[in-house]
């Protein structure tokens, strides 16, 4: 048995729909710029996929409050189907996220070739709602994100360049994935600002919604 020179952290879990076991997460991938209208208004072109990644403890179960991010006065929202990876290598379930990103950050590294660690992989980044286990309930299903009621993403999981099940055999090839691993599979147009005290409600067609309360940013 270890000893350790302090306790170790918890394991960052979602709970599933249903169920009383969880799901332990090992870490997050996510991919960028898989919707086309996305990656045009971003200013990218069609491409193979490309990844990032987001430490398992920027993972806000379920959803509820979230800070404002310290360091930007341009946080992102990007709702965004996840895959989950199960103990046989394959999706295991589903789940709504929220990709948060500190834009600014982001355009800066950008403009220096820099990497965006910063701007995606900071604390709270990586709000996520509780995972369906099984089949994707409907793959044409609808995605959309409002902020305070206002619709501000719409489109359609068919709307993707490259598919979920495309993605997890691309990831696969670059990493060994493992139980636990949770995958981003990108977000539709429409991504923007928001401001302490919006209210914003994550939604995909047959899975557990994920609302987010946006507070201030913590001392």
């Amino acid at each position: 048995m270890s000893d350790w020179l302090f306790p170790p952290a918890p394991v960052p879990a979602l709970p599933i729909v249903g169920e009383t076991r969880c799901f332990p997460v090992r870490r997050i991938l996510c991919v960028g710029q898989n919707y086309a209208a996305h990656a045009r208004e971003m200013g990218a072109a069609r491409a193979e996929p490309f990844f990032f990644a987001k430490p398992a403890d920027a993972l806000v179960p379920g959803g509820g409050p979230v800070p404002y991010a310290p360091a930007t006065a341009d946080l992102h929202h990007e709702v965004e189907l996840v895959a989950a990876v199960g103990a046989d290598g394959t999706i295991a379930g589903w789940a709504v996220g929220c990709d948060l990103t500190r834009r600014d950050l982001q355009a800066k590294a950008k403009a220096a070739g820099r990497p965006w660690d910063a701007a995606k992989g900071f604390d709270h980044s990586a709000p996520c709602g509780p995972l369906t286990l099984g089949a994707l309930p409907d793959p044409d299903g609808e995605i959309r994100l409002s902020v305070n009621g206002a619709a501000r993403q719409t489109g359609r999981l068919s709307d993707m360049v490259w598919s979920p099940e495309e993605i997890v055999r691309e990831a696969g090839r670059l990493w060994h994935l493992a139980p636990g691993d949770l995958i981003f599979t990108g977000t539709p147009e429409g991504v923007g600002p928001v401001r302490p005290g919006d209210r914003v409600e994550c939604r995909i067609a047959g899975l557990a919604p994920l609302d987010l309360e946006i507070t201030e940013a913590r001392a």
